[in-house]
């Protein structure tokens, strides 16, 4: 273990080592990192933990420079554990760069389908019984972290003492096709309000969307931006400054040139930016297989989906005169050849696709008989997960608690994490 401070905390480095197929004990293991934080007076007292899961899929827990959000909040009364779940961060991270040692793409695949959210849960499970001796801790899951603390009531409630999910409640049966089908209307509104707020942004995504029709535009480092990769900037719609950041990033999308007006360097860098999943990759390769199980396939899900609405046709949108619509929270076949961080993992990814033997990821009978106290903040008209599907979970599940509101956005608990924790902290204990 190495500690060292940040002003007012202790953070100590965390390394263990965990089963890759939990089913498997004796198996092969892989790495898990976390980050213990502590409040600097505090460094010895004996606190209860609580361990933070990050959304995604595919996202290292965040790295906080002091004491941000709701890491302000929580170390006032808990010792913090930011996970870095399997696969992301520290924990044996997976890439293009990494995945070839694991062999072609069948076994790429299986080794693949070790990284969902039950894995997680029992990795959690086996960190606990190092670090807090048996003792229960709280959970806090924001978005993909509420997904695996619903799976953790599902399978290990033994180990809670109180579970905290921000934007994070998923259905309990729906199919991957569901959720898009969900999804789409909620990602048109958004485009609505933000061309209600920034109309002269109409025409400049058109402009911007037949410039790339026109020809084969490459980005930076070999990304290759199509009309539908263009679209999918539309991911920053569901977060609270995001309509802003997407209208600064369209405003400065084109300078004048020696041979005409091309796409200036600084969109192009943005635009990589927002759009590469380099640092993230599980989030494209796993992302409906979150939502597997039932024996079904996903088999590009999204992709299917989107057919059934025409209006998210780049093609069709620029035959017309009607608005571009952005995308977003979706992956497709496609993101696998624009992207090179994703271009050697397609193989791969298509086995998981066709998969039909995923287990199921929630029991809808222990949920019903649930003694753990649960607090969810449910955004109102949440771009990424549905809210009717969140609310009717919050039905089925024995004793938990809602805090629907409009005012945060998905990335509430980054944003203003104080104020959310606080509030779902009360829930759970039953004092509001």
């Amino acid at each position: 273990m190495t500690s060292y401070r940040q002003p007012g905390l202790v953070l100590t480095d965390r390394h263990f080592t965990v089963p890759l197929d939990h089913a498997d004990p004796s198996g092969e293991r892989i790495a898990l990192y976390g980050r213990e934080i502590v409040a600097g007076g505090r460094a010895g007292a004996d606190l209860p933990w609580l361990v933070y899961l990050e959304g995604g899929p595919g996202f290292g827990a965040r790295r906080f420079p002091g004491k941000q959000a709701w890491l302000g909040r929580a170390v006032q009364e808990f010792r913090v554990l930011l996970l870095d779940q399997r696969g992301t961060g520290l924990s044996s991270p997976v890439n293009r760069q990494t995945l070839p040692l694991r062999g072609g793409p069948e076994e790429q695949a299986r080794y693949l389908s070790h990284f969902r959210a039950d894995s997680i849960v029992r990795d959690c499970e086996a960190v606990r019984a190092q670090l807090t001796g048996g003792a229960r801790w709280t959970v806090l899951g924001q978005s993909f972290g509420g997904f695996c603390a619903t799976r953790y009531l599902s399978t290990a409630p033994e180990g809670l003492k109180a579970v905290l999910i921000t934007g994070g409640l998923p259905s309990l049966d729906a199919r991957a096709e569901d959720v898009y089908r969900a999804a789409y209307p909620r990602i048109q509104r958004r485009n609505d309000a933000h061309y209600a707020r920034y109309p002269q942004d109409v025409e400049r995504a058109r402009r911007i969307a037949a410039h790339l029709a026109a020809g084969r535009t490459v980005l930076p480092g070999g990304y290759v931006l199509t009309p539908e990769a263009f679209q999918s900037l539309g991911i920053q719609l569901g977060t609270g400054d995001g309509s802003h950041q997407l209208h600064y990033l369209l405003e400065n999308a084109f300078v004048r040139t020696a041979d005409g007006d091309e796409l200036s360097d600084a969109f192009r860098q943005a635009a990589l930016t927002a759009l590469s999943y380099a640092a993230h990759p599980l989030y494209a390769v796993l992302h409906e297989a979150i939502y597997a199980q039932g024996g079904a396939p996903t088999a590009w899900a999204a992709e299917r989906v989107r057919a059934e609405f025409p209006q998210f046709d780049a093609e069709k949108a620029l035959a017309g005169d009607g608005p571009l619509l952005f995308t977003g929270e979706s992956v497709h076949p496609w993101h696998f050849e624009t992207d090179p961080a994703l271009r050697p993992l397609r193989e791969a990814a298509e086995i998981l696709a066709a998969r039909t033997d995923w287990p199921a990821l929630y029991d809808a009978e222990r949920l019903a008989a649930n003694e753990v106290p649960v607090a969810a903040a449910v955004y109102h008209d949440d771009m990424y997960v549905d809210t009717a599907h969140s609310l009717a979970t919050a039905r089925a599940i024995r004793g938990l608690r809602t805090w629907v509101t409009d005012e945060y956005e998905h990335d509430g608990v980054r944003t203003s994490g104080s104020r959310v924790l606080d509030r779902l902290l009360a829930l759970a204990r039953d004092e509001v």
